[in-house]
């Protein structure tokens, strides 16, 4: 059985930063595709940064300056650096994994078959 597992939110104030990791198990994600999203009452569901298997990413633009994606596959883990924080990040963000290996990195959420429960970021002005 496959669970993936956020931690990491938290609130903090703008410009701060936050690490959020989401660690595997049951799948060893070494040549998968894996990404964050967001969720927020305003603005809905959207990918944040997808990376793919041979660690080449892809960001929504909002976050290209500011957020890192990055994973150990060590550890099974996948981690987003976040820095220069802003109000309009504030949402659940959630990892996700993409069944089958290869392929492009996309910010859509179709394809991505598991997801963890999330973690709530939230950022004081």
């Amino acid at each position: 059985q496959v669970q993936m597992v956020e931690s990491g939110g938290g609130l903090v104030q703008a410009g701060g930063s936050l690490r959020l990791s989401c660690v595997a198990s049951g799948v060893t994600i070494d040549d998968r595709r894996m990404a964050w999203f967001r969720q927020s009452p305003e603005k809905g569901r959207g990918g944040v940064a997808c990376i793919r298997a041979d660690g080449s990413t892809v960001y929504t633009d909002s976050v290209k300056t500011r957020f890192t994606i990055a994973r150990d596959n060590a550890k099974n883990t996948l981690y987003l650096q976040m820095n220069s924080l802003k109000p309009e990040d504030t949402a659940m963000y959630y990892c996700a994994l993409r069944s089958g290996s290869g392929g492009t990195c996309s910010l859509s959420p179709l394809g991505f078959s598991y997801w963890g429960q999330g973690t709530q970021v939230t950022v004081s002005s």
